[in-house]
């Protein structure tokens, strides 16, 4: 495989997971809204599809297939002040969990770090080799 093959399946693994981590940061940032009013529903988490692409005959990389919405259930609580309380006092809240989400989080960096790292020494194996023609 060539060197330049290498950086390109990681190069698009790099673009899956730097949106990964984007589409998990907006869950977070959403995790606590509430919807605006009585009947409309809340924040929906967003799921990340991947799927595996051909890179030019290099190899399998991988590209993003779609950026879903999760269709669990959404919590309940009791906040009859809110603005989106139905006439029981309850709210619906997002279906996003926060623990999930971080681990997500953990799980995308260490991929884009280790495809990082890909690149760099396929970087580090050019260089060495330009070297040695010289």
């Amino acid at each position: 495989m060539e060197l330049k093959n290498i950086m390109a399946i990681s190069a698009s693994a790099l673009r899956a997971q730097s949106l990964r981590m984007r589409v998990i940061a907006e869950n977070l940032a959403n995790s606590d809204s509430i919807a605006a009013k009585p009947g409309a529903e809340p924040y929906r988490r967003k799921v990340v599809n991947f799927e595996p692409t051909d890179i030019g005959g290099a190899g399998q990389g991988v590209s993003i297939s779609s950026v879903g919405q999760d269709q669990s259930a959404f919590k309940r609580a009791l906040r009859p002040g809110a603005p989106s309380a139905d006439a029981n006092g309850y709210i619906d809240l997002p279906n996003v969990n926060t623990a999930m989400e971080m681990v997500d989080m953990q799980s995308a960096q260490r991929s884009y770090e280790a495809n990082l790292s890909a690149i760099q020494a396929s970087k580090n194996l050019t260089m060495r080799t330009i070297d040695l023609l010289k």
